[in-house]
């Protein structure tokens, strides 16, 4: 089934422009997440709204209230919001190309993939998605997306192009209130070369596939032993329909190949630290970072 695309509309360039659709470039559908439920009766808890002088409302009943005072709201309905037209709602018009280094990274938010809007549209994506690449710029534009304008970076990637949404300078916090009391000294500079030739003999080549979220594996696994030895409780739940969840896919899964309980392993007794080496007598007593130091690379090469 083909992505559903979080906006679509016009790339613009001066006068020329093409049809193109956004996508989301990242998908937190894999992430394992766990669902409330009454502790006796199993039942998956419903969050409702709650009216205080009324109690429970029908999600019909709800409006949406900018609040201008304290607990004074003006009410804003879909045609007060459609009204509030401007042209980014539609049209990414690039404004400006800046260079990538210049895009500071604690500004760049949510990433998304930009693709033409039908095979008409293709010839004129491909010649600006080019242009920005052998150019090696960044091409700044605005959209609204999710009820908000959004300063977005556009460029090339592989045969499509990458947009990612800025974050507004007032929601990125100064440095000062963290840094402003560290020292800016030079250290050691025999502790500085130990460092670098610990960086140097770690240097590789980014992979993300080696960076597998341990908790999350760990998590899993945690669930898939509690499911070989506890048969999970399937509450009825009145009104919910036909829905496989999390809990019943992984039974299903399983099903073929039960196995008991693994036993948990003991823990092997810590081996007990060794005394710390007298420094030699009246010279000056060691440098316990350069000491570490020392060790790392001196284990590193190994």
């Amino acid at each position: 089934m083909a992505p559903r695309a979080s906006w679509k509309g016009y790339l613009k360039l001066s006068l020329v422009s093409c049809p193109v659709r956004l996508y989301p470039a990242t998908s937190a559908s894999e992430r394992i997440s766990f669902n409330q439920l009454h502790k006796k009766t199993h039942n998956r808890i419903n969050m409702k709204p709650v009216d205080p002088e009324l109690g429970l409302v029908e999600r019909s009943d709800l409006v949406k209230g900018y609040e201008y005072e304290d607990k004074q709201y003006i009410i804003i309905d879909d045609a007060d919001l459609e009204a509030v037209r401007i042209e980014s709602n539609h049209t990414m018009n690039i404004e400006a190309f800046v260079d990538e280094a210049e895009v500071d990274v604690i500004y760049q938010d949510t990433p998304y993939y930009l693709a033409p809007d039908g095979a008409m549209a293709e010839e004129t994506f491909v010649v600006l998605r080019e242009a920005m690449r052998k150019s090696g710029k960044l091409a700044i534009a605005r959209l609204v997306i999710s009820s908000r304008e959004r300063v977005v970076t556009i460029g090339a990637r592989e045969n499509g192009m990458f947009v990612c949404t800025l974050r507004n300078p007032n929601e990125v916090r100064g440095t000062a209130e963290y840094f402003g009391n560290l020292p800016a000294g030079n250290p050691d500079p025999e502790m500085l070369d130990l460092a670098q030739a610990l960086i140097k003999q770690k240097e590789t080549h980014f992979d993300p596939k080696n960076y597998e979220d341990r908790y999350e594996v760990a998590l899993m696994a945690m669930i898939r032993e509690k499911l070989k030895g506890h048969k999970p409780i399937i509450a009825a739940a009145p009104e919910r329909g036909n829905v496989i969840n999390l809990m019943d896919a992984l039974k299903a899964s399983l099903s073929q190949s039960a196995k008991p309980p693994a036993k948990s392993k003991s823990k092997a007794e810590e081996a007990p630290a060794k005394p710390a080496k007298k420094a030699a007598s009246g010279g000056a007593p060691e440098n316990p970072l350069k000491a570490n130091l020392l060790k790392a690379v001196g284990k590193s090469k190994k």
